[in-house]
């Protein structure tokens, strides 16, 4: 029986390279990798190739022959570059993704699987369901860029879907974390952001940006990679879109809290309200992941803090 051909766009990146290395220990699938800038990584069973995702020749090339793409490519940063630069996460986020999309269809490639993002639900104190996102409800002002190039893509998905040659499942996922996240503060989301600081501080304090209110639901990587697996083994539909997060969130500062009382030092928090922060709070409701696929987060918060904090400490 010939192997599965799973293609993995972005496989370099903190997702790409989870699910890389998870796919790439099934015997009965070949994996390849797709790289544009940063340096590919050795791993047995796993195949790389690079390529510039915004040029239409390459993507056409990369996209020959495969039976699954997940599409973990992007342009991403932190949330300095979402309040002074937003439009970085806009044209090149809407160009590859197009260019991808298209050519999935033209050479009938079975099942693609696209990551968007909870950022286009609006603030609430419930967690968000997938109806829960309307027009004209309003997502947070310094996500109106990067959350309306999302929707625009989850809308091609499911207009591709209904050509009927390509099935597409839309993952609007919360804030993840784990192995290989970014954590370099110029980089970084809240998560990696909040460790780096705890475990390099020098002089027994950390600056949290902001008041430290903002609320996020973090769910560990391993919960995403089983997500992206149980799709591809049961999704039938030509087209699904779930929520995939823990269904709870956690305020910034109560996250640096628990990352500083598991690291066993004393570190005192300041808040600079003068620097970027974006005060939502948001947790998702993952019914319908259950309901279809069965899924259910399984690393709970400390857990996921201690697994990531042995991994970096392993890893530095």
């Amino acid at each position: 029986m010939a192997k599965k051909k799973i293609l993995i766009l972005g496989a370099t990146g903190f997702i790409g390279r989870n699910l890389a290395e998870f796919f790439s220990q099934n015997e009965d699938m070949e994996v390849l990798g797709v790289f544009h800038k940063e340096k590919p990584f050795d791993y047995p069973g796993l195949k790389w190739v690079q390529a510039d995702l915004t040029q239409k020749n390459k993507v056409n090339q990369v996209v020959r022959g495969a039976d699954v793409i997940i599409q973990a490519a992007a342009t991403t940063s932190g949330s300095k570059d979402t309040i002074n630069q937003p439009h970085i996460h806009t044209t090149d986020n809407a160009v590859m993704n197009s260019l991808i999309f298209r050519s999935a269809y033209e050479q009938s490639v079975s099942h693609v699987l696209f990551f968007s993002c909870s950022i286009i639900y609006p603030p609430s104190l419930k967690n968000a369901k997938e109806s829960d996102f309307k027009a004209d409800t309003g997502m947070h002002l310094n996500y109106f860029g990067a959350g309306w190039t999302k929707i625009y893509l989850e809308k091609m998905c499911e207009f591709y879907s209904k050509m009927g040659r390509t099935k597409y499942t839309v993952i609007r996922h919360s804030n993840n974390y784990g192995p290989y996240d970014k954590f370099d503060l110029e980089r970084s989301h809240v998560f990696g952001a909040t460790m780096t600081k705890v475990l390099g501080t020098q002089d027994g304090k950390i600056v949290v940006w902001g008041d430290g209110e903002e609320e996020r639901d973090l769910l560990y990587i391993s919960d995403l990679v089983d997500f992206v697996n149980l799709t591809i083994e049961k999704q039938n539909a030509p087209f699904c879109l779930c929520n995939v997060g823990s269904g709870r969130s956690i305020s910034v500062s109560d996250l640096a809290k628990k990352i500083i009382l598991m690291s066993g030092k004393k570190v005192a928090i300041e808040y600079d309200k003068s620097k970027p922060s974006i005060k939502t709070s948001l947790s998702l409701d993952c019914t319908k992941a259950k309901t279809e696929f069965g899924w259910n987060p399984k690393v709970a918060i400390d857990e996921g803090i201690q697994k990531t904090m042995d991994w970096l400490q392993a890893n530095n």
